[in-house]
């Protein structure tokens, strides 16, 4: 039950869809307007290892449960991120093989304000006023370049290793992880999605829809829907979330005494 006393409350809708190309769907993702927690993880690593790998996290901030203050639920959420980062490692060491991990997207929301956790190329995006916002930053190769002015962003669209990651969770102790925190304002909407989406729409593409507006579940599906009809190369997962300011409660006089019956 959400906190008829909090700021905000929320709306939200997830999508995903295991694509035309893979036979098992990687992603995983989790949504509780009551937690204040939205994220999508993308693992790798191939089957009974990818997927273990994402689902770990998901799992983990399943048990974050309703905090007392932003700072609270930001530490309970990296704490339960370490764990999964432990669990991951501990996997892949009895699999015999070659790293597996998982992207992280997480957007954490209390007490009028944001944290973004963040860990290879899945994104958070807010839009504010119909302008659309990349809150997260690509911890990716060619993200690496672009900032260093190795190459343009016209080279960066058909970089042969664009999709090389540079950050994941479950592949180094400690987790390798970004945070960045902010405030959210009446109306923002927040979408956070695996690469399997943005392979196939730009931003400018994501703003336009997003304006468009209508239900949170349509506009999930229909960026997953569109993503595995122009190729489906990958597993795409999508979560839409809107935070909406609440109107005050009217203070009456029976609120205050109740004893007196409201009869002053």
């Amino acid at each position: 039950m959400s906190d008829p006393f909090a700021e905000f409350r929320f709306d939200s809708a997830t999508a995903t869809d295991v694509g035309r190309v893979r036979s098992v769907n990687e992603d995983s993702h989790y949504a509780s307007d009551d937690a204040g927690i939205w994220l999508v993880a993308d693992g790798m690593g191939g089957h009974a290892a990818g997927d273990f790998a994402s689902q770990t996290i998901a799992g983990q901030a399943a048990t974050v449960g309703r905090a007392v203050s932003r700072q609270d639920l930001k530490q309970r959420f990296l704490q339960r991120l370490t764990q999964a980062n432990s669990a991951i490692l501990a996997h892949s060491m009895t699999l015999g093989r070659g790293a597996i991990g998982s992207t992280l997207a997480a957007l954490l929301v209390k007490d009028g304000a944001y944290v973004c956790v963040w860990s290879g190329d899945s994104r958070v995006y807010r839009l504010r006023e119909g302008l659309l916002q990349r809150v997260s930053k690509d911890h990716t190769e060619v993200q690496s370049l672009l900032d260093a002015g190795a190459i343009t962003p016209e080279e960066a669209a058909n970089w042969p290793r664009k999709n090389v990651i540079t950050r994941a969770i479950g592949v180094t102790e400690p987790p390798e992880y970004e945070i960045r925190e902010g405030l959210v304002a009446d109306g923002d909407l927040f979408l956070i999605c695996s690469d399997g989406m943005t392979e196939y729409f730009e931003d400018p593409e994501i703003e336009s829809v997003l304006n468009e507006g209508g239900a949170l579940d349509v506009l999930a599906r229909r960026f997953v829907q569109g993503a595995v009809d122009r190729g489906g190369k990958d597993n795409v997962s999508v979560v839409i979330m809107q935070a909406h300011r609440r109107e005050p409660p009217e203070q009456t006089v029976e609120g205050i005494f109740p004893e007196f019956g409201g009869l002053l």
